[in-house]
């Protein structure tokens, strides 16, 4: 049990390195190479913080573990909006620009809904991967078009996530060091967290859906959380929130489109009763929060966090079969 804890730290701690190494040179070759500072925040940014996401889930998918894969999607979907961006409201209001996060926000519950309609058969096959990516593809074209032509409030805050992260390799010889050292962390990571996960849920007697839902979701979710925080803690409150609600849209659209893509995922009924409805959920609690009041404010932010802790409780006791 001893050795299946440390695989499971070691894994999330080797993940963490990875995708800050992976972010950090991929945004320094990026400026290298003359890329838009907006396109930067965007696609790197936003979307390469749920690197470890995406290793994890492919991993499990090849190796035939979809619970985990799965489970990891919806989960770190979940502990993003309700753990991380109610930790961020309890150490800073997070007031957000509407007109662009607005977009986003609203692309999230699409994308949660996209999901209750392709798992209506209990698995995600090829087609629906397919249908995935070419909603992701739609939602990237959507939002450079305009942050670039109609110069929406949101183009400051992705900016904004390029220049958060601001010790970034300088040579390419070291942008090459930080890529390449990324992708090796982030790989070993995967497998080594999975071996640790697939230890504790066995000797608990838990199923893989629930530690994927919740130790492994939260373990991938540490550069969001880490990127979130210090844009809190320094008033960059648009950084937070938009974010959070780019790698979600990515979770789901990108790394469930990949993994079913190689690999169809059956769904549980666990998540299919309970999990998938949480995140629904949830997404739809933050539309409403930012919608009332263009802003999430610290009793939000506690509403968010408490009720994580209770989502975790019952992912524990009542809904942990």
């Amino acid at each position: 049990m001893t050795q299946n804890v440390l695989f499971l730290l070691l894994g999330i701690a080797l993940l963490t390195a990875g995708g800050e190494a992976l972010i950090r040179g991929s945004l320094a070759a990026a400026k290298r190479l003359g890329v838009s500072p907006l396109l930067s925040g965007l696609v790197i940014v936003g979307f390469g913080t749920s690197a470890p996401e995406l290793v994890v889930s492919v991993n499990a998918a090849i190796e035939g573990r979809p619970d985990i894969a799965i489970g990891n999607v919806v989960g770190s979907n979940i502990s993003n909006i309700l753990l991380i961006l109610g930790i961020c409201a309890l150490i800073t209001p997070l007031a957000v620009k509407p007109l662009a996060l607005r977009r986003d926000a609203v692309t999230g519950v699409a994308a949660s809904i996209l999901l209750l309609v392709l798992v209506g058969g209990s698995a995600l096959g090829r087609a629906d991967a397919a249908i995935f990516l070419v909603a992701l593809m739609m939602y990237l074209a959507w939002a450079y078009w305009s942050e670039r032509f109609h110069a929406a409030p949101a183009a400051d805050v992705y900016k904004a996530e390029a220049n958060e992260l601001s010790a970034v390799p300088k040579t390419v010889l070291w942008i090459v060091v930080a890529v390449v050292l990324g992708l090796l962390l982030l790989i070993g990571g995967s497998r080594v967290l999975l071996t640790g996960a697939v230890g504790v849920a066995e000797h608990f007697g838990i199923s893989e859906a629930v530690i994927g839902l919740t130790l492994v979701a939260v373990g991938t979710s540490l550069p969001e959380l880490s990127i979130s925080v210090i844009a809190a803690i320094r008033r960059h409150a648009d950084v937070a929130v938009g974010n959070i609600l780019g790698s979600n849209i990515f979770n789901l659209l990108g790394i469930l489109g990949i993994s079913a893509l190689l690999q169809p995922l059956p769904v549980s009924e666990r998540i299919l009763q309970f999990d998938q409805w949480v995140m629904l959920g949830t997404s739809l609690l933050l539309l409403v929060f930012l919608y009332t009041g263009r802003r999430l404010s610290r009793v939000e932010g506690a509403i968010l966090f408490v009720s994580y802790c209770v989502y975790v409780w019952l992912s524990f006791t009542i809904f942990s079969g």
